[in-house]
């Protein structure tokens, strides 16, 4: 008892003696502080800054690893990152200048991992889609399963980039995760070996007298390629296209805009709607199209971001018949700004809207036709694709009708 109450009065006491030393440093600095152009320039008030500083102290002085060994760009990109996070936002997000080196070679198309899109909601992380054809599809990963666990480690509120971490790695070397799926009981398992992980956006075939064309993910390179693919099914005589965006998590926007105003002969594409300027804008199609076929376009759970607004695009412009179930509903515009160190904060800026006014953030886009289904390799076990293709006949038979 007696040691106790002995700890609790040396700590009071070095409290007391660090306090009254700060403080008169904090006197000193108050006058500069209170300089109306310095002022300006602080992004807290001084009361809020001393906090901080308190704060500080106290970790220096308590903290049971002496202060040399605390890196100070850790204490700096810990109080940004903590900032950003307060705006309660999972797509708002602070990265270190590594960070920001390892997201830009994966916009390149390559990087060591399982190969699927997160998402983030009420602190779960939910598998928006695994990409096509990499560790993640093989090992039985679905749309709309939450990580629960990575190893042994329960990663409830772990914000994305740590997630992300977490996955990705060295090629060759293997992760184990633990999902929650729905109407599934208990945890399931998944020990998935790391690719290196290459994307391919677009892929296309004929199926009897319709084309199938999937994209899998949008960006650089996806509207010349799903342009070559529509060239193609168009040559080989394809009276209707199948459009598959199941499983797709989006990726740019202008790649989305450029397969719309493909397929749309003129009109609002898209729109964004922001609090400042450069927030709001209006995407337009220009005049013509490359085929006046009827289009159905595939979409699930797993189809977010730019997929979403591709298919409502073609929903609100009676384009297309979209079919299969609700879409994920990530429909927020994040830019990147970059800071002085190379560092970044991607922000929230605005949220889309349909041509109509609808809007996909956290909501989804609803199909015109609803049907059950998971999108399936082998085009025989899919429903959803059947459905589509029948649905493909119907509609060149009204055209012939004399």
């Amino acid at each position: 008892m007696w040691k106790r109450f002995r700890d609790v009065i040396i700590g009071v006491i070095i409290g007391i003696i660090l306090a009254g030393g700060v403080l008169i440093t904090f006197a000193e600095e108050d006058k500069i502080l209170k300089n109306p152009e310095i002022k300006e320039l602080l992004p807290f008030s001084p009361s809020e800054l001393w906090l901080i500083k308190q704060a500080r102290i106290i970790m220096e002085t308590y903290y049971v690893e002496p202060p040399e060994n605390i890196k100070e760009e850790e204490i700096l990109y810990g109080a940004i990152e903590g900032m950003v996070k307060s705006w309660g936002d999972p797509y708002t997000r602070f990265v270190d200048p590594k960070e920001l080196e390892n997201e830009e070679i994966e916009m390149e198309g390559e990087y060591g991992g399982l190969g699927i899109y997160i998402g983030q909601r009420d602190g779960r992380t939910l598998i928006i889609s695994p990409i096509e054809d990499t560790p993640a599809e093989r090992a039985g990963v679905k749309p709309m399963d939450e990580i629960v666990k990575i190893g042994d480690e329960v990663i409830y509120g772990w914000d994305q980039d740590k997630v992300v971490k977490n996955l990705r790695g060295e090629p060759g070397t293997k992760v184990t995760i633990w999902v929650r799926r729905e109407d599934h009981e208990g945890l399931i398992k998944f020990e998935i070996t790391r690719e290196l992980i290459q994307i391919h956006t677009v892929r296309h075939e004929m199926l009897d007298k319709f084309g199938y064309i999937r994209i899998i993910q949008f960006n650089q390179k996806t509207k010349k390629e799903f342009m070559d693919a529509l060239n193609d099914v168009i040559s080989k005589g394809a009276k209707g296209i199948v459009l598959d965006l199941r499983n797709n998590p989006g990726g740019l926007l202008d790649a989305c805009i450029g397969v719309a105003d493909l397929l749309i002969d003129d009109g609002v594409i898209v729109s964004t709607k922001g609090r400042f300027e450069r927030a709001n804008e209006v995407y337009y199609g220009t005049p013509g199209r490359m085929t006046d076929s009827p289009i159905v376009v595939l979409v699930n759970e797993g189809s977010a971001s730019a997929s979403e607004i591709l298919a409502g695009a073609l929903k609100d412009h009676k384009r297309a018949t979209i079919m299969g179930k609700k879409t994920f509903g990530k429909g927020s515009v994040q830019t990147l700004f970059y800071l002085p160190d190379a560092s970044g904060i991607f922000v929230t800026i605005a949220k889309y809207y349909t041509p109509n006014g609808t809007v996909i953030d956290k909501k989804g886009l609803e199909p015109n036709v609803v049907v059950e289904g998971e999108f399936q390799k082998d085009h025989t076990k899919d429903v959803q694709l059947k459905r589509a293709l029948e649905e493909l006949n119907k509609l060149t038979l009204q055209e012939v009708k004399p």
